[in-house]
């Protein structure tokens, strides 16, 4: 059982560091409260929470997974290598895809909700 905790512990420290270290995560961070926020707001359904939680997700570990592969590769090649820099481009272009996903399921699910607003509020 201590082996559990500590291992819950280690993945813990990990997140920390990626949210004290790296600003994308941050940004994501504030992405995923204000995008809460405006769910609560905004009524959405059960359904809208899941596709919102999984677009949280995958950009969240997509960013992650960006972290390690550019610290595994500045560790495993610290001068100047054009491959070791298609690595980091890949992984950085894999957040991307995964934010442009969470974009556009946002834009599905919030504008509608935010266009009916404005047309009761005119």
């Amino acid at each position: 059982m201590k082996k559990l905790i500590r291992s819950f512990g280690y993945a813990f420290k990990g997140v920390a560091y990626a949210t004290t270290s790296q600003l994308n995560f941050r940004i994501h961070l504030v992405a995923t409260v204000l995008a809460t926020i405006a769910g609560f707001i905004l009524h959405i359904s059960s359904g809208e929470w899941q596709w919102v939680m999984l677009c949280v997700t995958i950009v969240l570990v997509t960013e992650i997974f960006n972290t390690m592969i550019e610290t595994l590769v500045d560790l495993v090649s610290p001068g100047f290598n054009e491959k070791a820099g298609r690595v980091k481009d890949m992984a950085a272009g894999a957040v991307v895809i995964a934010a442009a996903f969470a974009l556009a399921t946002g834009l599905i699910i919030f504008l509608p909700k935010i266009l009916l607003l404005f047309n009761h509020a005119a």
